[in-house]
């Protein structure tokens, strides 16, 4: 039998089997923005790692962005070059992901997705991003995220 394992101890998982370590840590209230999440943490919110999902023909495109930007829709889609683009529904992302707005982790999906990793994360040595729930981030290093996500590095604002 097939052991069902939760958003958050998928991404532990995910974490480990690329090589990274556990930094996964629970909080007791839920930290679903970036700037819950800041204040929780005690940092800046540039270093919060935003996981957002977009439809991309049809297929997710992950989008991992600093908390304190908005992605430029119309840059994104310049540098794509070609198709639909827009952001995903919650149900589009919960089935491609297994978890929920707010608290998408870059990694511990069911399938690996295509991600794009805004270069202004690097400036960065710590970034914190969800881990599969609204109560739940990890600690990494930006080249870290790039390796274990294989992530395309662009510029996203």
């Amino acid at each position: 039998m097939t052991e069902v394992l939760g958003p958050v101890d998928n991404v532990r998982r995910a974490l480990t089997e690329a090589g990274a370590r556990d930094t996964v840590t629970v909080f007791t209230t839920k930290v679903p923005t970036a700037a819950a999440a800041a204040a929780a943490l005690g940092c800046d919110v540039a270093a919060i790692t935003n996981s957002l999902v977009f439809e991309h023909d049809g297929s997710p495109l992950l989008i991992l962005a600093s908390g304190a930007a908005r992605v430029d829709l119309g840059k994104v889609a310049a540098q794509l070059g070609t198709g639909k683009f827009r952001r995903a529904t919650p149900d589009f992302v919960l089935h491609h992901t297994g978890q929920e707005i707010g608290g998408v982790a870059p990694l511990g999906h069911p399938s690996r997705i295509r991600t794009l990793l805004d270069h202004s994360l690097a400036a960065h040595s710590l970034l914190w991003a969800g881990a599969g729930d609204h109560n739940s981030m990890f600690s990494i290093s930006y080249e870290e995220l790039r390796r274990i996500t294989e992530a395309e590095e662009l510029t996203v604002r």
